[in-house]
């Protein structure tokens, strides 16, 4: 991860737990971690190579989907309760990878029928202990930027990712995210801004986390360069 080549801004964040989410290949993981490394914050990253299931639900999607998701729900849960169950005032910030809604998202996309509803009812009942973030915060890309990010990190479990499958996750996080009226959410348009290798873009995503939302759906671009 590079070096910022100016430090971002000193302004303090009104919030105590920031979601960063997006479709996959956002780089959602990333700026996480580029939060952590200037603001010292406390991390929350989703182990998904932890998934024993994952390699065999991208090359067989309706065999695996159940397991797959099955697996995630239970760990991200178990992950967010450990996280969350004392205060920790040396890092009154936590910057977290998903929001434990997600699960359903991709449930609502991978599973069918009988499946989805069995699913569903698991759901409902760790939703319901599951911390909620103070800022949401939505990294837009559209699919050929996603596949291009994918492409180039070279994880070889998402070589057989195809653009449709990012395209349903595409239309059920919108979905998601235009129902939400009690959360404020933070919709950041960075299609073909690559902040991680641009200090200007990446500073105005700092500025921006650092103002405060009501609830409801808050739409910004980045600019920056982009190629």
């Amino acid at each position: 991860m590079p070096e910022p080549t100016h430090p971002p801004a000193s302004a303090p964040f009104p919030h105590r737990f920031i979601a960063i989410e997006g479709n996959i290949g956002a780089g959602k993981t990333t700026l996480c971690q580029m939060l952590h490394r200037d603001f010292d914050c406390r991390l929350v990253l989703e182990q998904f190579t932890d998934n024993p299931f994952l390699p065999l639900f991208y090359e067989n999607p309706e065999r695996y989907a159940f397991p797959v998701e099955l697996f995630f729900m239970t760990e991200r849960h178990k992950q967010l309760q450990e996280a969350f169950s004392r205060e920790d005032l040396f890092h009154p910030l936590t910057v977290s990878d998903y929001i434990f809604f997600k699960t359903l998202l991709f449930a609502r996309n991978n599973l069918q029928g009988a499946e989805y509803r069995l699913f569903h009812r698991l759901f409902e009942v760790l939703n319901a202990s599951a911390p909620l973030p103070d800022l949401l915060v939505f990294l837009y890309r559209s699919v050929p930027d996603l596949l291009r990010n994918i492409h180039h990190r070279g994880r070889s479990i998402e070589k057989s990712i195809k653009p449709e499958y990012l395209e349903g996750l595409h239309s059920a996080y919108l979905q998601f995210l235009r129902t939400q009226t009690a959360l404020p959410i933070l919709l950041l348009d960075v299609d073909g801004v690559y902040f991680w290798d641009d200090d200007a873009a990446y500073r105005q995503i700092v500025g921006l986390l650092q103002q405060s939302y009501p609830p409801g759906l808050h739409r910004r671009s980045i600019e920056g360069k982009k190629s």
